[in-house]
């Protein structure tokens, strides 16, 4: 069986051996060189030709963000992001996520109770999911990112279409969501149906996510609030550690935030968001289902379908890991699977009356 191959890099010497240790403990895999910078690793990779990359962001000479840009214009491959969770670290670890980094580890984990143990764990089980991702699909994020550079940000305007009343469209995600998310909400117009998603994210990013993805977008994005009105034209992303579910008051919709048992694992999950959405909207909801591995949302998409609901899952081609939306579908949940650019126009539309005159 050929060992999965890996190069290290990362400018603390204590790190290099930390991450090389813990990999060479797995059976599957291997460290097959070990680089200071980016120079080196340039270098480096030319000559071993790894199978996955883990890259430090805080490095001299050249920062990981600039290395990894450079790497999925000329040299797509995947990479594991070993982040820092500061505010600063948070921002620079999503922007490595949208320039096609496959996932990230914190480094602050070390400094947990039984944290050695829980870093370990991560970076193994993220080196092994690392070397069979869709490379195609992580290096698309680096193709759009340079195509709008230099370019100021051109969001979607308005439409014509008429949105159903108390339609809402509900969204989740997990590996490779952040980038699959930027997609898709920089394709929506401001007067789209409100949104919600349930993106899988620890506590620290998820600020820094709602604030990039408003960025990019013509709605409103923002970091759910427990009691907030939910508004046409209004993204509201779950904050990490909290499930974020739905509440009718009067014609329209409330946040709220819940801190109870993890679902599927995951808190916020999936799952809690979509049938929350489901017993509040009803067949006005859409479901849609987007990147990631496990299984979570899946079950919660079937119930939205069985309920009549429309529910939209990502293809295989562009999905960064086709696992949850490869299970939504295998357990018939799915009534539309789209590749990434055309979920977009089709979720609007499907909240949209229709009319013969106005083509969605």
């Amino acid at each position: 069986m050929k060992l999965i191959s890996v190069l290290v890099i990362d400018d603390s010497a204590l790190m290099r051996k930390l991450l090389t240790n813990i990999i060479n403990s797995d059976p599957r895999m291997e460290v097959v060189g070990t680089a200071e910078d980016p120079y080196v690793a340039r270098d480096q990779i030319k000559k071993l030709n790894p199978d996955v990359l883990t890259l430090d962001i805080e490095m001299p000479k050249m920062n990981g963000i600039t290395f990894l840009r450079n790497l999925m214009r000329l040299r797509p491959m995947p990479v594991l992001m070993v982040s820092t969770l500061t505010e600063k670290g948070a921002a620079a670890t999503l922007e490595s996520l949208s320039l096609g980094a496959f996932d990230y580890v914190s480094k602050s984990t070390l400094q947990e109770e039984w944290g050695i143990d829980k870093f370990s764990m991560m970076v193994i089980d993220k080196v092994h999911l690392a070397s069979v991702v869709n490379v195609n699909a992580l290096s698309k994020s680096s193709l759009l990112i340079r195509a709008g550079e230099g370019v100021g940000q051109q969001k979607t305007p308005a439409n014509t279409d008429v949105v159903k009343a108390g339609s809402m469209i509900a969204i989740g995600s997990s590996t490779g969501g952040t980038a699959a998310l930027d997609q898709v909400l920089s394709a929506m117009p401001g007067n789209s149906p409100p949104v919600v998603i349930a993106q899988h994210i620890l506590p620290t990013f998820s600020t820094a996510l709602a604030r990039r993805l408003n960025d990019g977008s013509a709605m409103t994005v923002m970091e759910a609030i427990d009691g907030c009105e939910i508004l046409p034209g209004h993204v509201y992303l779950a904050p990490g550690n909290f499930h974020l579910t739905v509440l009718r008051r009067g014609h329209g919709y409330i946040c709220r935030l819940l801190h109870t048992e993890k679902v599927n694992r995951h808190r916020p999950s999936v799952d809690v968001l979509f049938d929350s959405v489901l017993k509040q909207a009803g067949s006005l909801a859409v479901g849609v289902i987007l990147t990631g591995m496990g299984a979570d949302g899946a079950q919660g998409l079937l119930r939205m379908r069985q309920a009549g609901c429309h529910t939209v899952g990502q293809d295989e081609a562009s999905s960064v890991v086709y696992g949850m939306p490869k299970v939504a579908k295998d357990i018939g949940a799915v009534e539309f699977e789209l590749p990434l650019s055309q979920i977009p126009k089709t979720i609007r539309g499907l909240c949209c009356i229709a009319n013969p005159l106005i083509r969605v």
